[in-house]
């Protein structure tokens, strides 16, 4: 009873601390009040709620009891009572209303706030701090984002830093057009906190951070070339471009391709592919044959749709390398070589829009006669043994696509016959993917010839616009499933072989098993062969710190 009359006291003591305060004019003459209020703090559960109410709505009266009156608050946010955690969570934007030179220090206690297991009190922290951005936005996200950067203990403040991401992607990110005003000035802001953080992120991150870069205004459809450069530029960054490129580096083969299909929008927009292609020239097209199918397979694929948007001097430096790939890749008369059709596929397309801009650069490649009037035609060389050569792989290549276009087409039709039999659902998904592949099988198989024909006259045309769609990216708008994507899945290697049969990582088999053909063809070529930003761990592999020098 002792108990619940001291209680009682407690309260009804801060209950007229809180009217006299109310009541007054000058409330900056209620002292003992105030002080009053933050002494009843320590007491019972009751009067700690209250007191969390009290203590920030006349705190800006009282600036010589600043110190104790925040220290007490913050006392309460250690309570283990809910209410009390959470009514001083709600008062903490308060002790800023007037005093905005306090919001980066409450801002930072907030972030520390959301590794909270409570829903109801993270879902407190979430409001307040959204509180607190729309009062000082600039003040806020510096805030936020140092706290990102600076992790100094990650036993605990990893988990402070992941809750902060969370809370940047599904609060801040969101309400930009709110939050980000004036526009260009905190939009340019935001973006400068962007590129300091990316000097130690994940993959996903790095993924999660560009989405909302090239979501604002400042890199909009408006936006100029100089603007993509600077996007490109963070993800040549990424890309670790200046490391040597070793083919056992798996992380960094992943974050190269990665890097390399996400740059390619912003190509499109005027952004410079030049710091890419030249490491690809100097650094990985030399290793190529040494890297797994499916990295070698998304190399070719990125420098494929990345030819389209080169210049005609980055295109004259490039172009060697991909014609040898091509004669490797595009077997000769009589040797039984098998053909991958997919890696034929991305060589023809970009050895097309290479030599459409550096087209006298063919001449003493493939031995053609193409005059522009330059030294570089080097029309008074005989390169006719290259003709020969290159000309014959070609034909090779069309008998070798015309057979298959054949049997798949037979496949084809054995899948109808499948469909109309399938009985259950699984069934059905299971023919219908097998159609789907076959259909991609033949984009590829009309997207060859579709570039072999033109390149047999001595004087050839070079495709230089979108008159071929990739098959992967007709695949791709076809909704076929991207089982590359699927996190804990590792994507199929396999591609079409010459002979119809499905090359492996562990052989190239040509049994021509044509059931085979029919049930497998082309598997896993529709699936668009986008490497995943796997890198687990700071830094895409694990290591943190990695410090790429943004600008």
């Amino acid at each position: 009873m002792a108990d619940l009359s001291a209680e009682a006291n407690h309260i009804e003591k801060l209950y007229q601390f809180g009217e006299r305060l109310n009541e007054s004019k000058d409330k900056s003459q209620n002292v003992k009040d105030y002080q009053g209020i933050i002494d009843a703090a320590n007491s019972s559960i009751k009067s700690k709620q209250l007191a969390a109410q009290l203590i920030p709505r006349f705190f800006k009266f009282f600036p010589n009891l600043s110190g104790p009156a925040l220290d007490c608050h913050l006392d309460l946010l250690e309570e283990e009572d809910l209410g009390v955690r959470v009514q001083a969570i709600r008062g903490l934007p308060l002790f800023c209303k007037d005093n905005p030179e306090n919001v980066s220090k409450i801002v930072y206690i907030l972030v520390q706030l959301l590794a909270d297991e409570d829903f109801v009190a993270r879902d407190a922290v979430n409001k307040a701090l959204m509180s607190l951005l729309r009062q000082d936005v600039k003040a806020s996200l510096t805030t936020l984002f140092g706290r990102i950067l600076n992790v100094d203990e990650p036993s605990t403040e990893e988990l402070i830093r992941e809750k902060i991401l969370n809370f940047v992607r599904d609060k801040v990110f969101p309400a930009k057009a709110e939050l980000l005003k004036p526009q260009e000035e905190m939009e340019r802001h935001i973006t400068d906190l962007i590129k300091k953080s990316l000097e130690d992120v994940t993959g996903a991150e790095f993924r999660m951070f560009m989405d909302f870069l090239k979501g604002l205004s400042l890199f909009g459809n408006k936006a100029s070339p100089e603007r993509m450069k600077e996007l490109v530029a963070l993800i040549e960054a990424q890309a670790d471009l200046d490391a040597q490129f070793t083919v056992s580096d798996t992380d960094h083969i992943d974050r190269l391709i990665s890097c390399l299909f996400m740059a390619i929008p912003f190509f499109i927009r005027g952004g410079s592919s030049s710091k890419f292609l030249n490491y690809l020239n100097k650094d990985v097209l030399p290793v190529i044959d040494k890297l797994p199918e499916q990295r070698k397979l998304d190399l070719l694929k990125a420098i494929a749709e990345i030819s389209p948007y080169t210049t005609p001097q980055d295109s004259r430096k490039i172009l060697s390398p991909i014609v040898q790939l091509l004669k490797k890749y595009m077997p000769g008369r009589k040797t039984g070589e098998e053909m991958n059709f997919t890696y034929v596929e991305c060589l023809l397309y970009a050895f097309h829009h290479l030599a459409h801009k550096a087209p006298n650069a063919t001449n003493c490649l493939c031995g053609y006669k193409i005059v522009t009037g330059q030294p570089s035609d080097r029309l008074g060389e005989d390169f006719t043994e290259h003709y020969r050569e290159f000309t014959e792989r070609l034909n090779v290549v069309e008998e070798l696509t015309r057979a298959t276009m054949k049997k798949l087409t037979q496949g084809m039709a054995e899948h109808n016959k499948a469909m109309a039999a399938s009985k259950s659902e699984d069934e059905k998904n299971k023919v219908k993917t097998q159609k789907q592949n076959t259909t991609s099988g033949l984009r590829t198989c009309n997207n060859i010839l579709a570039m072999t024909k033109p390149l047999h006259s001595k004087t050839p045309l070079f495709i230089g616009d979108k008159i071929i769609t990739l098959s992967w990216k007709e695949a791709t708008q076809a909704s076929v499933p991207a089982v590359a994507n699927v996190p804990g899945k590792k994507r199929p290697s396999s591609t079409l072989s010459a002979t119809g049969a499905v090359a492996s990582k562990k052989g190239r088999g040509t049994s021509g098993m044509q059931n085979q053909l029919v049930n497998r063809a082309l598997e896993g070529l529709s699936q668009g062969g986008r490497g995943g930003m796997r890198g687990r761990g700071r830094g895409w592999g694990g290591g943190r710190g990695r410090g790429t020098g943004y600008c």
